[in-house]
């Protein structure tokens, strides 16, 4: 199944490093504008964005943020898809449909999640994107428990994030979950906040995007 997985690279925002993680081809590559992050990209070069394959998806990460600062982030980058993490409402998101960009929501999972609440995004998202809930809106480097999402029963596929790491990449083939579409790695493969480990990553997308 790991071979199946999409991957994500998210809180990117140093031109060279983009540079080098676009040679991984990466599915989705994500900038986090969100001013109280350590990844917060505020300087991101629009030309390092520009350069990069068709195929990588590039993806704003926000928290509730206004739909001027959203669709003017998405003009100014193209961004291919738009990641909303923190309790922007099914109304919100049906603003940005005309855009034409992916929708992820994020939300933050424990043990006492309420699966129902997602039912009023169904319709309008492409995908769910569960984390860790903690109040950093993510990049926390923690895990939930994976179990929970046993009782996640709608139909939309998902991201899965929270403290994906080289030493537990293994155990996502313990989630038998056909809607388990992408992995979204971020903290455990930094040397620094918003400065990736190519090495590291290279491992870990070689051991997923290369069958065996």
């Amino acid at each position: 199944m790991l071979q199946k997985l999409k991957l994500k690279v998210c809180g990117m925002r140093d031109a060279e490093n983009i540079s080098r993680l676009s040679q991984l081809k990466p599915d989705y590559i994500g900038f986090i504008f969100y001013p109280q992050s350590k990844r917060y990209a505020d300087n991101l070069d629009s030309d390092a964005l520009q350069a990069l394959p068709s195929s990588i998806k590039k993806t704003g990460v926000f928290v509730n943020a206004g739909l001027k600062e959203i669709t003017e982030r998405i003009e100014k980058f193209k961004l291919d898809a738009v990641q909303l993490h923190g309790q922007e409402s099914p109304e919100f998101c049906m603003q940005l449909k005309p855009y034409n960009v992916e929708l992820i929501k994020a939300f933050g999972i424990n043990n006492e999640f309420d699966f129902s609440s997602l039912e009023s995004f169904e319709s309008i998202i492409d995908y769910y994107l569960f984390d860790t809930k903690t109040e950093l809106h993510g990049g926390s480097g923690k895990t939930f428990d994976w179990t929970v999402l046993d009782r996640y029963t709608l139909n939309k596929p998902y991201f899965l994030s929270g403290g994906l790491s080289a030493e537990n990449i293994k155990e996502i083939k313990s989630i038998n979950d056909s809607r388990l579409f992408a992995l979204d790695l971020n903290s455990r493969f930094e040397l620094q906040p918003g400065l990736k480990d190519i090495e590291k990553l290279t491992a870990v997308f070689n051991e997923i995007k290369i069958p065996v």
